[in-house]
């Protein structure tokens, strides 16, 4: 039903692959929860060196975890407090080269060096963000913020959160 292997190609022709792939996987499909579980799994099969990829879904003034990929994870994040809760609280995509040197970082994973968190905004409604982490330092890129808040995008249109 769906692309078992990895795309390839530059970094934009890989996320222009998992654009397509996820359009076929939210065609008909208008459920968030189901929709953020597809996408979440279909990132980290999707691109290299990640080892989390995952939703957090803001409730009671508060991130709580949704859908993921990768070991167990914080499971409630104070809005403003590490990566996911300041991406929450300046709605907007946050890049972290080295989360070492990043003030007040939640270390869910030992393993993670590095992040890139994305507000899910709509209409300047936040719901949540969508987390990655890798293990490698400086992973993450302007190609992958521009990707990921296509996807995003895409995932905010098909499962219509607000």
């Amino acid at each position: 039903m769906f692309a078992a292997e990895r795309p390839s190609g530059t970094v934009a022709e890989i996320y222009r692959e998992l654009l397509l792939q996820a359009r076929g996987i939210f065609a008909g499909e208008r459920d968030p929860i189901a929709n953020a579980a597809n996408l979440a799994s279909l990132i980290y099969h999707g691109l290299d060196d990640l080892n989390w990829v995952g939703f957090y879904f803001l409730k009671g003034g508060e991130l709580v975890l949704g859908p993921f990929q990768g070991k167990p994870a914080c499971v409630r994040i104070p809005i403003g407090k590490g990566v996911c809760g300041t991406a929450a609280a300046r709605r907007e995509t946050v890049i972290v080269p080295d989360v070492e040197e990043f003030p007040g970082h939640i270390p869910c994973d030992s393993a993670s060096r590095s992040e890139i968190v994305i507000p899910l905004m709509k209409n300047s409604y936040i719901t949540g963000v969508l987390d990655v982490d890798s293990p490698n330092v400086n992973r993450f890129d302007e190609d992958d913020r521009r990707g990921l808040e296509s996807l995003v995008m895409l995932w905010l249109d098909a499962s219509n959160p607000v």
